[in-house]
């Protein structure tokens, strides 16, 4: 890893993972399920989540486009990858949210200044500093990591397609009058089957992949921070549904299955 301001950037990036887990493990971030006054003033979730996820799509390409190596194979396909993440997250998904929720602007300003760190450290180390040659696809650490990073992306989509299917069976409860009209139910199928939040387990899997594929300082910083993000947010969403729903299942766990 190159001497300079970029190493510092990326160790700023894993001391910040370490100080948003502390955090993190006494404050529940106030959106969704979780969403509470007095963090300020709000916008639409779907406005908020265009907003604080683009830049890690937009600033990513931007400065993967200034390397030296932003014309060979396996920079590109490391490319390929992180936009198949972000354009999905910030493009994607935020229309699929349903209408009328919302999130503090406070929230959003974090993530983006989170995104264009991220955005800026990776895509450096991919398209400057680091070296993929052709041989690099040769390579176990590779294919070990994009099958990883594969398999998270899939498991984090497929977890999010349960939960729409969920808010459509809310929404004709709220038509119909039923007894869980603007309520929540428990979701069943796929990751579900093992823990409460597998969407946030399928992310974490996916940026380890990333870790592993690019062998990086930079990746690695990522992948903990995502950890240390997600992981207090999965266990608090353990805690609400065991606490909303008398029935849950209490063989699922949190965040990983049959341990945690």
């Amino acid at each position: 890893m190159p001497d300079g301001p970029y190493r510092w950037f990326v160790y700023a990036e894993i001391a910040l993972a370490v100080v948003t887990f502390v955090a993190l493990c006494f404050i529940v971030a106030p959106y969704g399920r979780h969403g509470r006054s007095g963090w300020g003033p709000t916008v639409p979730a779907r406005v908020g989540w265009v907003v604080m996820e683009s830049p890690a799509s937009i600033v990513f390409l931007l400065f993967f486009l200034l390397g030296d190596h932003r014309s060979e194979l396996v920079p590109l396909l490391f490319l390929a990858l992180w936009q198949l993440h972000y354009v999905q997250r910030a493009f994607v998904y935020p229309f699929l949210m349903r209408t009328g929720s919302r999130m503090p602007v406070s929230v959003v300003a974090m993530a983006i200044l989170f995104n264009l760190l991220n955005a800026w450290v990776n895509a450096r180390w991919i398209s400057q500093y680091g070296e993929y040659a052709n041989s690099w696809l040769a390579d176990p650490r590779f294919w070990i990591g994009v099958a990883v990073f594969l398999a998270g992306f899939a498991l984090n989509i497929g977890s999010d397609r349960i939960l729409r299917r969920l808010r459509d069976v809310r929404g004709r409860d709220a038509r119909d009058g039923g007894a869980s009209a603007g309520g929540y139910r428990i979701p069943h199928g796929g990751g579900y089957r093992w823990v409460s939040s597998p969407n946030y387990l399928g992310e974490m899997v996916e940026w380890t992949g990333w870790a592993i594929a690019t062998w990086s300082l930079a990746g690695l910083a990522f992948a903990l921070y995502t950890i240390a993000n997600l992981a207090p947010r999965a266990m608090a969403n353990h805690r609400w549904y065991r606490e909303t729903f008398a029935d849950y299942p209490p063989e699922r766990k949190a965040i990983v299955p049959y341990l945690l």
